[in-house]
């Protein structure tokens, strides 16, 4: 059954990885998908293969997640073109690594504008459409780095801690109309970054002794969006690594 049939969604970073799955998993359910990155061929790419499978059900737009101005033009463009907008996926971002002493301001400015202003102004710009098409519900992508800190990517773990309270904050303001979670994923096999052996390596440290997989990330993503009494929440989909 296509739960989300009829609604509009927004993925932002959704031309590859855990942006892709979300797009590829919302259009399953029914959902008519804008998908925005800074990677246009990706992005394009990711279009056209769901609208090969259901025409008209998906449309690329090339956006960078700090720039105000373009996300008005995406709001407007989504609710233009689809007639509305339901669900926004926050789930845009960059990891740079680094100790303290050793991260640039200007690094340090990066992380943040992407992860936590990119955040902020998709939730701003889209509440008044949310509300204009009778409500809906925002996911936020975090990290279990937000959550706890994370040595090696301190500033990161900054930078998802921001999230974690942004999208709380958000959950209190934006209630009753537009429900507001987050998910924080562990880690999550992604070949462009790491060996598929090194991967093996990293998960058999974990409880469940494998690392996640972008379709466990997109599953918590769309338990988020069905179920009608949780807002302020965050699911942790991590293979246990918080507890270790």
């Amino acid at each position: 059954m296509a739960r989300l049939a009829g609604k509009v969604a927004i993925v932002t970073g959704g031309a590859q990885g855990l942006g892709r799955a979300d797009c590829e998993a919302l259009a399953r359910e029914g959902a008519r998908v804008v998908i925005t990155d800074v990677k246009v061929a990706e992005g394009q790419a990711v279009a056209d293969a769901l609208n090969s499978t259901r025409a008209g059900s998906a449309l690329f737009l090339q956006q960078d997640v700090r720039d105000e101005e373009r996300w008005r033009e995406v709001i407007a463009r989504t609710v233009a073109h689809f007639g509305g907008l339901h669900v926004l996926v926050n789930n845009a971002g960059i990891v740079i690594p680094g100790t303290p002493e050793a991260t640039t301001l200007e690094e340090f400015r990066l992380q943040n504008a992407i992860m936590c202003e990119g955040v902020f102004l998709g939730c701003k710009h889209a509440i008044p459409a949310m509300r204009g098409s009778g409500g809906g519900s925002i996911v936020n992508i975090s990290d279990v780095a937000g959550l706890r800190p994370w040595a090696r990517y301190p500033i990161h773990s900054i930078s998802k801690a921001g999230i974690e309270m942004l999208t709380q904050v958000a959950a209190l303001a934006l209630a009753p109309d537009i429900r507001v979670n987050a998910v924080a994923p562990g880690p999550v096999l992604r070949p462009e970054r790491m060996s598929a052996e090194r991967w093996r390596s990293l998960g058999s440290r974990l409880p469940l002794q494998r690392t996640g997989t972008p379709d466990d990330i997109t599953q918590a993503v769309l338990f988020l969006l069905r179920n009608d009494f949780m807002t302020g929440e965050t699911i942790t989909v991590d293979g246990g690594d918080r507890l270790t």
